[in-house]
């Protein structure tokens, strides 16, 4: 049993091993891909793989390229600046134009990460990232117009087709693409007419390089914590429902087996086939779940309700990314104005 003054004498030295270790440390000449490769080490650790991947790609295919020479200490607010507005005028890697804001925005969020990173391994980096802004514009996104919108209707309610229903939950219900490819029969409560959305689909890089596939399907939780919702199921497509029932529970509604499923970029495929069959230009899948949001807003929907069903974190972001009133509903409550209105 170590006596009191022994343990004192290891704690002495614990002590001043650590503080040689920092005062070497800060001598040391740190590079930023050294750095960087024990960040995505330590991250890994606590995100979702498909965040891992998100980040190991920024930071091999856009940080290291241009920063993973330099030291820590050379990471100035000036520095960084640059680095960005290079990103946005000449990013992309081809060389042909700049990256989105967002992209960007999400370049810098990663960087920023590695930077308090080594600020909390004793280490100085003189960026002061809270100085540094990028202006995002907005998108113009798609929505479906009336004609447009009636026309594909008209074909998915033609007949009972599995991959026709989960389009379908995208335009009424609003759900995401990897949501629907995820969607078991078990996720169908009938007593209750609601649906439960309780993972996602997508397919992501391999990093690890495990077997020769490039990239693989997985199913994990939904985007966040409030992606994970129960919502009400339109009395139309609760009859649709009615052709799961007899699936096993486990059993995916797109495909009716528990062996085989379809992936998002399947079901996007899918959805482009449609539209040429109703001689329709081409819309991204994501321009349901956009037109499905504007309709709701349109018919009177309170907002607070809408942001649940599609599953955000907050009323604000239903409000500024996905709800965009149409030239029908502007020109509508244009017509309401008479000439005493404000009076």
């Amino acid at each position: 049993m170590e006596t009191k003054e022994k343990r004192n004498s290891n704690a002495a030295q614990q002590f001043h091993a650590s503080k040689m270790f920092r005062a070497t440390k800060h001598k040391m000449a740190v590079s930023f891909d050294t750095l960087s490769a024990q960040w995505l080490k330590n991250v890994k650790l606590r995100i979702k793989e498909s965040s891992y991947v998100k980040y190991y790609n920024m930071v091999q295919n856009h940080i290291l390229p241009d920063l993973g020479s330099w030291q820590m200490d050379q990471l100035t607010t000036e520095a960084v600046e640059r680095f960005v507005q290079k990103k946005l005028t000449c990013g992309k890697r081809d060389g042909n134009g700049g990256l989105s804001e967002k992209t960007v925005k999400d370049i810098l969020a990663i960087l920023k990460e590695i930077c308090l990173y080594a600020v909390g391994l004793d280490m100085e980096v003189p960026c002061r990232f809270e100085l540094i802004k990028i202006r995002r514009r907005d998108l113009e996104v798609q929505v479906l117009n009336g004609q447009n919108y009636m026309e594909l209707v008209r074909f998915l309610l033609r007949d009972n087709h599995p991959r026709k229903t989960g389009i379908l939950l995208s335009l009424y219900m609003g759900l995401r693409l990897g949501e629907v490819c995820a969607l078991k029969r078990q996720h169908i409560l009938y007593k209750e007419e609601i649906l439960c959305i309780r993972s996602t689909m997508q397919r992501i890089q391999n990093v690890e390089g495990e077997g020769k596939r490039k990239t693989k399907v997985i199913v994990t939780d939904p985007k966040s914590s409030s992606s994970v919702r129960d919502i009400p199921i339109p009395s139309f497509l609760m009859e649709r429902m009615e052709d799961f029932r007899r699936l096993p529970e486990d059993a995916y509604l797109l495909t009716g087996r528990t062996d085989r499923f379809i992936e998002p970029r399947t079901l996007e495929y899918t959805l482009k086939r449609y539209l040429q069959d109703c001689r329709m230009e081409y819309i991204n899948y994501h321009a349901l779940r956009h037109t499905f949001a504007t309709r709701c807003m349109e018919e009177g929907f309170d907002a607070k309700s809408l942001s649940e069903i599609l599953g955000h974190s907050n009323v604000n972001i239903t409000l500024n990314r996905y709800v965009h009133s149409s030239m029908e509903q502007k020109r509508k409550n244009m017509g309401k104005i008479t000439p005493h209105q404000f009076c």
